[in-house]
């Protein structure tokens, strides 16, 4: 099973990310938080890297129904979503499978949860 869901798409860095963000919205997340891997990386390490960001996407509802499933789940939340620019003007949007990113969690519930929000991260890469 891969542990992701991806996409490539042609077009400008700054504008996939907001369409990624848009396309979240319509599934319920919203993004939490936004690492700027390529300031990071020139901060500490003073190196170049390419435009990369990590978007936490987060929906409240099945947050909520995993964390009362599991208490400890929060540790693989939220979902997160990577926008890269392999190329110039080639940009790869990679999302988490909840499914095995979960399934060492032995737990039914969580595991319903974990195939609803498949579901909806793939709808959001097949939008692209």
């Amino acid at each position: 099973m891969d542990y992701y869901f991806n996409k490539s798409l042609k077009g400008n860095f700054e504008e996939v990310i907001v369409k990624v963000t848009e396309e979240l919205e319509k599934e319920g997340f919203g993004v939490l938080t936004e690492i700027n891997i390529t300031e990071t990386l020139k901060k500490k390490l003073d190196v170049d890297f390419r435009n990369y960001r990590i978007l936490g996407a987060c929906n409240a509802p099945y947050a909520y129904k995993a964390l009362k499933t599991e208490d400890k789940i929060g540790a693989m939340l939220p979902c997160n979503v990577i926008v890269q620019e392999k190329e110039a003007g080639e940009i790869e949007v990679a999302v988490v499978n909840p499914i095995a990113s979960m399934q060492a969690v032995e737990d039914d519930a969580l595991g319903k949860v974990a195939k609803e929000i498949k579901v909806k991260l793939q709808k959001v890469i097949s939008n692209l």
